[in-house]
């Protein structure tokens, strides 16, 4: 009996170094050498910065995993390995985001999506894993419409530019100044990125890496000692910085304010600190820092947990409906080989009646047609009620029953290739 089985290495228990260590070779290699196993009929992989996991379906899936993860040199200390019903469960979460870093982040929708393209082109998937994928793409864009999980920022960077967004009233069109290419400052552009605004100005002590931030983002790189110039035409100024000293003095920011009529929204999210305090007392200057920040990060982050427990629910539904629609599939073998097997004998014994007809009289095309019909309409008829019947006791797991029917009619050959593929 042939199965989903998976095994997971992700962020809860490995580190990025042992996830990078697990990896061998690229996506198409991985799958060929999975799909050449003798009992693997079936299999997909994911990688993200946050977790390697391999699918397989087989009749031997724990034993094939555990073999794979010798042979890749694994340590068992980091790897999760699911059954069938927990490999479907986890995949549903993982479309919807429960599974991240980040509860509810998007980008693992398109990463699975990619993964299951992948595994198709490279023709390694078959009935079973096409239906969890589809099933777990399906459930995932559900999660989102149904549920506010993927609402709000969560993190420093993203929270500052969400702030931004609120306080001028949208980004588009804006011009903004991001001081520092690190790890923050970059976040921080990235979000910026996809708001439609004029211009990104970026700064960094080392102007190559604010070229090479600016240039990934169209944006324009301007040297640390020439920032001065840019921040009276900026709308909003977001500092990221991790130096020692203040960035953005009172007397810098004063120069800035000369002449200028409309309000300058600064965002401290430095560590230290990279804007004086008293800046917040310049008339027109709106300021704000990480621990303003961090009240908005928290608040989304609890609300995405509530919104969370509605998506459980949700899966749960959905993981129910997945289980009947791979019941129901069992059946579907016996259910074609019984219309074969009545198709087989209704146009053999239709053929049989129109040669007899022909023999005593003139039969034309609207003759045979009529005689066609009717046989297809006894034969349709005759079958609904069992095709019903047989869905019904897959559901139920009515093994027995699906058995007896199969001798009953002499379809073993399609019980059999039902048992093997039954998840």
């Amino acid at each position: 009996m042939s199965e989903i089985s998976s095994m997971l290495i992700t962020h809860t228990k490995a580190t990025i170094e042992e996830m990078e260590t697990a990896w061998h070779g690229g996506v198409d290699q991985l799958l060929m050498r999975l799909k050449s196993h003798p009992l693997v009929e079936e299999c997909a992989v994911l990688k993200t910065c946050n977790r390697v996991e391999v699918y397989v379906v087989s009749p031997k899936g724990s034993k094939v995993l555990l073999e794979f993860a010798k042979h890749m040199k694994v340590s068992s200390r980091i790897i999760d390995f699911l059954d069938h019903d927990e490999s479907l469960r986890h995949l549903l979460r993982l479309a919807s985001g429960l599974e991240s870093m980040i509860v509810g982040e998007d980008q693992i929708l398109g990463q699975v999506k990619e993964l299951y393209i992948l595994a198709k082109k490279a023709n390694t998937t078959g009935k079973i894993l096409d239906t969890a994928f589809n099933k777990s793409i399906q459930v995932g864009k559900r999660i989102r419409n149904e549920t506010g999980i993927n609402k709000g920022s969560v993190s420093i960077g993203s929270a500052a530019v969400e702030l931004a967004e609120k306080s001028l009233g949208g980004l588009s069109g804006k011009t903004m100044m991001v001081i520092g290419a690190g790890e923050m400052g970059t976040l921080v552009a990235k979000a910026l990125a996809n708001k439609d605004i004029r211009v990104i100005y970026v700064a960094n002590r080392t102007f190559e890496r604010a070229e090479a931030l600016a240039c990934e983002l169209n944006g324009k790189a301007i040297t640390y000692e020439s920032m001065e110039k840019y921040i009276p035409v900026s709308d909003a100024v977001i500092s990221a910085t991790s130096a020692p000293h203040f960035i953005l003095t009172h007397e810098i920011i004063c120069q800035a304010m000369d002449n200028r009529e409309n309000e300058l929204m600064l965002i401290d999210i430095g560590n230290p600190r990279n804007v004086e305090s008293s800046v917040a007392d310049i008339p027109g200057i709106s300021l704000h820092n990480i621990d303003s920040l961090k009240s908005i990060s928290e608040a989304n982050i609890a609300r995405r947990k509530e919104e969370a427990k509605k998506a459980e629910l949700l899966i749960e539904e959905e993981l129910e409906l997945l289980k009947k629609q791979y019941k129901r599939q069992q059946a579907d073998r016996i259910i074609s080989a019984l219309y074969s097997t009545v198709e087989n004998i209704r146009k053999k014994e239709c053929e049989e009646a129109i040669n007899k007809l022909k023999a005593r009289h003139t039969i034309g095309t609207i003759e045979c047609e009529v005689l066609n019909d009717m046989t297809h309409s006894f034969a349709n008829q005759i079958l609904a009620e069992p095709t019903k019947i047989l869905r019904d006791a897959a559901e139920h797991d009515d093994e027995l029953f699906l058995d007896t029917v199969a001798e009953l009619f002499k379809l073993n050959g399609a019980r059999e290739k039902c048992s093997d593929s039954k998840p």
